[in-house]
Protein backbone atom coordinates (compact mmCIF):
# COMPACT_ATOMS: atom_id res chain seq x y z
CA UNK A 1 0.00 0.00 0.00
CA UNK A 2 2.98 2.45 0.98
CA UNK A 3 4.77 1.33 -2.20
CA UNK A 4 1.73 2.12 -4.26
CA UNK A 5 0.95 5.09 -2.89
CA UNK A 6 4.26 6.39 -3.40
CA UNK A 7 4.38 5.19 -6.73
CA UNK A 8 1.35 7.66 -7.39
CA UNK A 9 2.53 10.51 -5.83
CA UNK A 10 5.67 10.19 -8.19
CA UNK A 11 3.52 9.85 -10.94
CA UNK A 12 1.17 12.43 -10.32
CA UNK A 13 4.26 15.39 -9.97
CA UNK A 14 6.04 13.69 -12.84
CA UNK A 15 2.38 14.46 -14.77
CA UNK A 16 2.22 18.03 -13.46
CA UNK A 17 5.64 18.70 -14.30
CA UNK A 18 4.99 17.57 -17.86
CA UNK A 19 1.87 19.38 -18.40
CA UNK A 20 3.93 22.69 -16.81
CA UNK A 21 7.11 22.35 -19.23
CA UNK A 22 4.26 21.63 -22.76
CA UNK A 23 2.49 24.68 -21.73
CA UNK A 24 5.36 26.76 -20.73
CA UNK A 25 8.50 25.53 -23.08
CA UNK A 26 5.99 26.26 -26.12
CA UNK A 27 5.90 29.63 -25.47
CA UNK A 28 9.99 29.87 -26.75
CA UNK A 29 8.75 28.71 -30.33
CA UNK A 30 8.50 31.16 -32.68
CA UNK A 31 4.78 32.02 -33.62
CA UNK A 32 3.81 33.02 -36.98
CA UNK A 33 2.48 36.61 -37.45
CA UNK A 34 -0.79 37.04 -39.29
CA UNK A 35 -2.07 39.93 -40.91
CA UNK A 36 -6.17 40.09 -40.67
CA UNK A 37 -8.29 42.84 -41.92
CA UNK A 38 -11.81 43.00 -40.42
CA UNK A 39 -15.36 44.27 -41.88
CA UNK A 40 -14.01 47.53 -40.88
CA UNK A 41 -11.24 47.83 -43.30
CA UNK A 42 -8.54 47.71 -40.37
CA UNK A 43 -5.77 45.73 -40.17
CA UNK A 44 -4.60 44.10 -37.14
CA UNK A 45 -1.08 42.03 -37.08
CA UNK A 46 -0.48 39.84 -34.52
CA UNK A 47 0.04 36.60 -33.24
CA UNK A 48 -3.34 34.52 -32.45
CA UNK A 49 -2.89 32.76 -29.06
CA UNK A 50 -5.95 31.67 -27.91
CA UNK A 51 -9.32 31.33 -28.90
CA UNK A 52 -12.99 30.96 -27.13
CA UNK A 53 -16.99 30.74 -27.71
CA UNK A 54 -18.41 34.17 -26.96
CA UNK A 55 -20.10 33.86 -23.22
CA UNK A 56 -24.00 33.67 -24.15
CA UNK A 57 -23.54 33.43 -27.91
CA UNK A 58 -24.98 29.68 -28.19
CA UNK A 59 -28.86 30.15 -29.97
CA UNK A 60 -31.01 28.13 -31.88
CA UNK A 61 -29.51 29.50 -35.10
CA UNK A 62 -26.03 28.99 -33.95
CA UNK A 63 -25.98 25.97 -31.58
CA UNK A 64 -21.79 25.54 -31.07
CA UNK A 65 -21.79 29.87 -30.96
CA UNK A 66 -19.95 32.05 -31.66
CA UNK A 67 -15.80 32.16 -31.50
CA UNK A 68 -13.48 35.02 -31.07
CA UNK A 69 -9.75 34.93 -31.42
CA UNK A 70 -7.34 36.78 -28.59
CA UNK A 71 -4.88 38.42 -30.70
CA UNK A 72 -1.38 39.17 -28.87
CA UNK A 73 -0.36 42.95 -31.10
CA UNK A 74 2.08 44.01 -29.38
CA UNK A 75 3.06 47.68 -29.49
CA UNK A 76 2.16 48.22 -25.94
CA UNK A 77 3.15 51.89 -26.14
CA UNK A 78 1.47 52.85 -29.19
CA UNK A 79 -2.19 50.94 -28.40
CA UNK A 80 -1.79 50.88 -24.93
CA UNK A 81 -2.52 47.31 -24.58
CA UNK A 82 -0.60 44.07 -25.96
CA UNK A 83 -3.29 41.94 -26.55
CA UNK A 84 -7.10 42.38 -28.26
CA UNK A 85 -10.16 39.99 -28.63
CA UNK A 86 -11.76 39.83 -32.68
CA UNK A 87 -15.09 37.80 -32.86
CA UNK A 88 -14.38 35.35 -35.74
CA UNK A 89 -17.23 36.91 -37.81
CA UNK A 90 -15.63 40.18 -37.73
CA UNK A 91 -12.78 38.46 -40.13
CA UNK A 92 -12.70 39.08 -43.67
CA UNK A 93 -8.98 37.85 -44.33
CA UNK A 94 -6.27 36.30 -43.16
CA UNK A 95 -2.31 36.25 -44.74
CA UNK A 96 0.86 35.17 -43.20
CA UNK A 97 3.45 37.85 -45.12
CA UNK A 98 6.88 37.06 -44.81
CA UNK A 99 7.75 40.54 -44.36
CA UNK A 100 6.44 40.94 -41.17
CA UNK A 101 8.65 41.63 -38.46
CA UNK A 102 8.85 41.00 -34.48
CA UNK A 103 10.97 43.34 -33.10
CA UNK A 104 11.99 42.30 -29.49
CA UNK A 105 12.68 45.40 -27.02
CA UNK A 106 14.01 46.36 -23.66
CA UNK A 107 10.98 48.47 -22.84
CA UNK A 108 6.85 48.12 -24.10
CA UNK A 109 7.28 44.63 -24.72
CA UNK A 110 7.30 43.23 -28.45
CA UNK A 111 6.56 45.42 -31.36
CA UNK A 112 5.27 43.88 -34.56
CA UNK A 113 4.99 45.24 -38.19
CA UNK A 114 6.73 46.02 -41.46
CA UNK A 115 10.62 47.93 -40.94
CA UNK A 116 11.59 50.34 -42.87
CA UNK A 117 15.39 51.60 -43.39
CA UNK A 118 16.02 54.63 -42.86
CA UNK A 119 17.68 56.95 -40.30
CA UNK A 120 16.27 60.45 -38.30
CA UNK A 121 13.57 61.67 -41.29
CA UNK A 122 11.19 59.70 -43.26
CA UNK A 123 11.17 56.22 -44.23
CA UNK A 124 12.64 55.05 -47.07
CA UNK A 125 10.10 51.66 -47.81
CA UNK A 126 9.98 47.76 -46.96
CA UNK A 127 13.15 46.34 -45.75
CA UNK A 128 13.76 43.16 -47.93
CA UNK A 129 16.94 41.04 -49.65
CA UNK A 130 19.94 43.31 -48.91
CA UNK A 131 18.40 45.97 -46.79
CA UNK A 132 16.99 43.15 -44.16
CA UNK A 133 20.51 41.81 -44.01
CA UNK A 134 22.04 45.65 -43.28
CA UNK A 135 18.81 45.58 -40.57
CA UNK A 136 20.31 42.33 -38.57
CA UNK A 137 23.86 43.52 -38.90
CA UNK A 138 22.55 46.98 -37.12
CA UNK A 139 20.98 44.70 -34.63
CA UNK A 140 24.04 42.95 -33.63
CA UNK A 141 26.22 46.15 -33.92
CA UNK A 142 23.68 47.54 -31.09
CA UNK A 143 24.33 44.43 -29.09
CA UNK A 144 27.79 44.51 -29.21
CA UNK A 145 27.43 48.08 -28.31
CA UNK A 146 25.21 47.62 -25.65
CA UNK A 147 27.36 45.07 -24.11
CA UNK A 148 30.36 47.31 -23.83
CA UNK A 149 28.23 49.54 -22.27
CA UNK A 150 27.06 46.95 -19.55
CA UNK A 151 30.55 45.81 -19.15
CA UNK A 152 31.97 49.93 -18.58
CA UNK A 153 28.87 50.29 -16.13
CA UNK A 154 29.70 47.00 -14.03
CA UNK A 155 33.11 46.28 -14.04
CA UNK A 156 34.78 49.74 -14.77
CA UNK A 157 32.41 52.16 -13.00
CA UNK A 158 31.02 49.64 -10.35
CA UNK A 159 34.82 48.74 -9.25
CA UNK A 160 35.61 52.37 -9.19
CA UNK A 161 32.49 52.74 -6.93
CA UNK A 162 33.25 49.95 -4.72
CA UNK A 163 36.68 50.94 -3.85
CA UNK A 164 35.37 54.75 -3.11
CA UNK A 165 33.12 53.55 -0.54
CA UNK A 166 35.61 51.06 0.98
CA UNK A 167 38.13 54.20 1.44
CA UNK A 168 35.58 56.85 2.48
CA UNK A 169 34.08 53.89 5.12
CA UNK A 170 37.89 53.47 6.05
CA UNK A 171 37.91 57.30 7.20
CA UNK A 172 35.34 57.13 9.15
CA UNK A 173 36.46 53.94 11.07
CA UNK A 174 39.31 56.33 11.68
CA UNK A 175 36.96 59.46 12.50
CA UNK A 176 35.02 57.13 14.98
CA UNK A 177 38.02 55.75 17.08
CA UNK A 178 37.52 59.45 18.90
CA UNK A 179 41.35 60.15 18.36
CA UNK A 180 44.21 59.70 15.99
CA UNK A 181 46.91 57.39 16.82
CA UNK A 182 50.72 58.74 15.36
CA UNK A 183 50.23 56.93 12.10
CA UNK A 184 46.48 57.35 11.58
CA UNK A 185 46.92 61.26 9.93
CA UNK A 186 49.01 59.81 7.07
CA UNK A 187 46.22 57.40 6.37
CA UNK A 188 43.77 59.37 5.97
CA UNK A 189 46.02 61.54 3.85
CA UNK A 190 46.66 58.48 1.71
CA UNK A 191 43.02 57.27 1.86
CA UNK A 192 41.65 61.07 0.55
CA UNK A 193 44.52 61.23 -2.10
CA UNK A 194 43.21 57.39 -3.13
CA UNK A 195 39.54 58.91 -3.00
CA UNK A 196 40.81 61.91 -5.05
CA UNK A 197 42.55 59.52 -7.64
CA UNK A 198 39.67 57.01 -8.03
CA UNK A 199 37.32 60.29 -8.49
CA UNK A 200 39.57 61.07 -11.60
CA UNK A 201 39.40 57.59 -12.94
CA UNK A 202 35.20 57.33 -12.40
CA UNK A 203 34.74 61.13 -14.23
CA UNK A 204 36.68 59.72 -17.10
CA UNK A 205 34.53 56.57 -17.35
CA UNK A 206 31.54 58.17 -16.81
CA UNK A 207 32.57 60.58 -20.05
CA UNK A 208 33.20 57.33 -22.00
CA UNK A 209 29.82 56.07 -21.10
CA UNK A 210 28.04 59.27 -22.11
CA UNK A 211 29.79 58.42 -25.45
CA UNK A 212 28.90 54.95 -25.93
CA UNK A 213 25.21 55.67 -25.12
CA UNK A 214 25.32 59.00 -27.26
CA UNK A 215 26.42 56.12 -29.81
CA UNK A 216 24.09 54.00 -29.46
CA UNK A 217 21.18 56.23 -29.46
CA UNK A 218 22.01 57.54 -33.10
CA UNK A 219 21.10 54.22 -35.27
CA UNK A 220 17.50 54.49 -35.56
CA UNK A 221 14.71 52.08 -37.36
CA UNK A 222 11.34 52.92 -38.46
CA UNK A 223 8.85 50.30 -37.82
CA UNK A 224 5.22 50.24 -39.84
CA UNK A 225 2.56 49.37 -37.73
CA UNK A 226 -1.08 47.81 -38.75
CA UNK A 227 -2.47 51.08 -38.54
CA UNK A 228 -0.16 52.64 -40.80
CA UNK A 229 1.81 54.64 -38.41
CA UNK A 230 5.63 54.66 -38.62
CA UNK A 231 7.44 53.98 -35.09
CA UNK A 232 10.97 55.10 -34.22
CA UNK A 233 12.54 52.62 -32.74
CA UNK A 234 16.17 53.17 -30.95
CA UNK A 235 18.40 50.55 -31.76
CA UNK A 236 19.40 50.92 -28.14
CA UNK A 237 16.18 49.67 -26.95
CA UNK A 238 16.30 47.09 -30.06
CA UNK A 239 16.99 43.14 -28.46
CA UNK A 240 16.31 41.12 -31.93
CA UNK A 241 14.73 41.24 -35.03
CA UNK A 242 12.97 38.26 -36.95
CA UNK A 243 10.52 37.01 -39.66
CA UNK A 244 9.26 33.93 -38.21
CA UNK A 245 6.79 33.76 -41.60
CA UNK A 246 9.95 33.30 -43.74
CA UNK A 247 11.84 30.92 -41.31
CA UNK A 248 12.16 27.34 -42.38
CA UNK A 249 11.99 24.75 -39.84
CA UNK A 250 16.39 24.62 -38.67
CA UNK A 251 15.86 28.51 -37.83
CA UNK A 252 13.03 28.17 -36.10
CA UNK A 253 14.51 25.40 -33.69
CA UNK A 254 17.64 27.70 -33.85
CA UNK A 255 15.75 30.20 -32.23
CA UNK A 256 13.91 28.21 -29.77
CA UNK A 257 17.14 27.05 -28.67
CA UNK A 258 18.43 30.45 -28.03
CA UNK A 259 15.70 32.11 -26.47
CA UNK A 260 15.27 29.31 -24.01
CA UNK A 261 18.82 29.98 -22.86
CA UNK A 262 18.15 33.90 -22.87
CA UNK A 263 15.53 32.58 -20.70
CA UNK A 264 17.50 30.89 -18.52
CA UNK A 265 20.99 32.80 -18.58
CA UNK A 266 19.91 36.28 -18.53
CA UNK A 267 18.43 38.53 -16.00
CA UNK A 268 15.01 40.37 -16.03
CA UNK A 269 13.58 43.50 -17.26
CA UNK A 270 10.70 46.02 -17.27
CA UNK A 271 9.92 44.98 -13.64
CA UNK A 272 10.25 41.14 -13.70
CA UNK A 273 7.54 40.67 -16.47
CA UNK A 274 10.35 40.41 -19.22
CA UNK A 275 13.53 38.71 -19.71
CA UNK A 276 15.23 36.18 -18.24
CA UNK A 277 15.52 34.25 -14.51
CA UNK A 278 18.63 33.55 -13.54
CA UNK A 279 19.29 35.94 -10.71
CA UNK A 280 15.69 33.80 -9.25
CA UNK A 281 17.27 30.16 -10.46
CA UNK A 282 21.22 31.15 -8.73
CA UNK A 283 19.45 32.45 -5.57
CA UNK A 284 17.48 29.58 -5.09
CA UNK A 285 20.45 27.09 -5.57
CA UNK A 286 22.55 29.06 -3.27
CA UNK A 287 19.88 29.18 -1.26
CA UNK A 288 18.77 25.37 -1.40
CA UNK A 289 23.00 24.42 -0.94
CA UNK A 290 23.64 26.79 2.05
CA UNK A 291 20.22 25.22 4.23
CA UNK A 292 21.54 21.71 2.98
CA UNK A 293 25.15 22.51 4.48
CA UNK A 294 23.38 23.63 7.89
CA UNK A 295 20.37 21.24 8.17
CA UNK A 296 22.00 17.92 7.22
CA UNK A 297 24.79 17.73 9.74
CA UNK A 298 22.90 18.66 12.91
CA UNK A 299 19.62 17.20 11.62
CA UNK A 300 21.24 14.08 11.13
CA UNK A 301 23.47 13.88 14.11
CA UNK A 302 20.15 15.51 16.40
CA UNK A 303 18.53 12.22 15.35
CA UNK A 304 21.71 9.62 15.54
CA UNK A 305 21.89 11.09 19.25
CA UNK A 306 18.34 11.28 20.42
CA UNK A 307 17.61 7.16 18.99
CA UNK A 308 20.77 6.10 19.90
CA UNK A 309 22.85 7.21 22.65
CA UNK A 310 20.18 9.72 24.62
CA UNK A 311 18.54 8.17 28.01
CA UNK A 312 15.04 7.73 27.21
CA UNK A 313 13.63 9.86 29.95
CA UNK A 314 11.47 12.66 30.38
CA UNK A 315 13.47 15.09 29.04
CA UNK A 316 14.25 13.19 25.43
CA UNK A 317 10.45 12.96 25.46
CA UNK A 318 9.90 16.69 25.93
CA UNK A 319 12.76 16.93 23.00
CA UNK A 320 10.93 14.73 20.62
CA UNK A 321 7.47 16.23 21.39
CA UNK A 322 8.70 19.73 20.58
CA UNK A 323 10.08 18.54 17.14
CA UNK A 324 7.52 16.93 16.00
CA UNK A 325 5.64 20.04 16.91
CA UNK A 326 7.81 22.35 15.16
CA UNK A 327 7.50 19.76 11.91
CA UNK A 328 4.02 21.29 11.98
CA UNK A 329 4.75 25.02 12.35
CA UNK A 330 3.44 26.98 9.46
CA UNK A 331 6.55 28.46 7.20
CA UNK A 332 5.23 31.67 7.97
CA UNK A 333 5.57 31.39 11.60
CA UNK A 334 9.24 30.54 10.74
CA UNK A 335 9.77 33.34 8.52
CA UNK A 336 8.63 36.33 10.99
CA UNK A 337 11.51 34.41 13.48
CA UNK A 338 13.79 34.79 10.49
CA UNK A 339 13.07 38.57 10.23
CA UNK A 340 13.58 39.17 13.96
CA UNK A 341 16.16 37.38 14.98
CA UNK A 342 19.05 36.69 12.52
CA UNK A 343 17.72 39.93 10.83
CA UNK A 344 16.84 43.09 13.19
CA UNK A 345 18.61 40.91 16.16
CA UNK A 346 21.72 38.88 14.70
CA UNK A 347 22.06 41.16 11.86
CA UNK A 348 21.99 44.77 13.81
CA UNK A 349 24.11 43.28 16.85
CA UNK A 350 26.95 42.08 14.16
CA UNK A 351 27.00 45.31 12.30
CA UNK A 352 27.82 47.65 15.48
CA UNK A 353 30.22 45.40 16.57
CA UNK A 354 32.00 44.65 13.42
CA UNK A 355 30.82 47.50 10.81
CA UNK A 356 30.28 50.60 12.73
CA UNK A 357 31.39 52.73 10.21
CA UNK A 358 29.09 51.64 7.61
CA UNK A 359 25.74 52.79 10.16
CA UNK A 360 22.98 53.47 9.70
CA UNK A 361 23.32 51.75 6.76
CA UNK A 362 23.18 48.00 7.38
CA UNK A 363 25.26 45.19 6.37
CA UNK A 364 24.13 42.07 7.99
CA UNK A 365 20.98 43.74 9.16
CA UNK A 366 19.11 43.39 6.37
CA UNK A 367 17.36 40.56 3.95
CA UNK A 368 20.31 38.35 2.62
CA UNK A 369 20.78 34.42 0.96
CA UNK A 370 22.91 33.66 4.59
CA UNK A 371 19.47 34.67 6.70
CA UNK A 372 17.58 33.29 3.97
CA UNK A 373 18.79 30.23 4.37
CA UNK A 374 19.39 29.70 8.23
CA UNK A 375 15.52 30.45 8.14
CA UNK A 376 14.85 27.74 6.03
CA UNK A 377 17.14 25.30 7.91
CA UNK A 378 15.18 26.33 10.90
CA UNK A 379 12.11 24.89 8.88
CA UNK A 380 13.60 21.96 7.56
CA UNK A 381 15.69 20.64 10.92
CA UNK A 382 12.77 19.10 12.43
CA UNK A 383 11.60 17.37 9.46
CA UNK A 384 15.08 16.00 9.10
CA UNK A 385 15.24 14.98 12.58
CA UNK A 386 12.09 13.30 12.59
CA UNK A 387 12.41 11.60 9.58
CA UNK A 388 15.87 10.30 9.98
CA UNK A 389 14.66 8.47 13.55
CA UNK A 390 11.78 7.08 11.57
CA UNK A 391 14.29 5.74 9.29
CA UNK A 392 16.81 4.20 12.51
CA UNK A 393 13.85 2.89 13.57
CA UNK A 394 12.79 0.52 10.54
CA UNK A 395 16.77 -0.69 10.66
CA UNK A 396 16.68 -3.83 12.62
CA UNK A 397 18.85 -4.44 15.76
CA UNK A 398 20.60 -6.62 14.32
CA UNK A 399 21.66 -4.75 11.41
CA UNK A 400 22.62 -1.35 13.95
CA UNK A 401 24.73 -3.70 15.83
CA UNK A 402 26.53 -5.17 12.85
Amino acid sequence: MTASGVALSLLMVAGMLGLIMINGLGQFWPGALQETTLKTQETVIGQVVGEEVIPNSITPDSPTGQRRFRYRVGNRDVFGSEYRWINASDIVSSAHPEDLTLVERREWGPAFGRITVGVEGAATGSASGSSWTAVKTLVERANQLRRRIEHLEREDIGSINYRIEKARLARHALMLSGRLAPGDAEKDQRLLDQITALERDYLVKTEALERLHKEAGQEVLFLTVSTGRSVRLSLDQVLAVSRPNGMHWGEKLLAYVQSLWLFVSTEPREANTEGGIFPAIFGTVLMVFLMTLAVMPFGVMAAVYLREYANQGLLVRLVRIAVNNLAGVPSIVFGVFGLAFFVYALGGTIDQWLFPEALPNPTFGTGGILWASLTLALLTVPVVIVATEEGLSAVPRDFREG
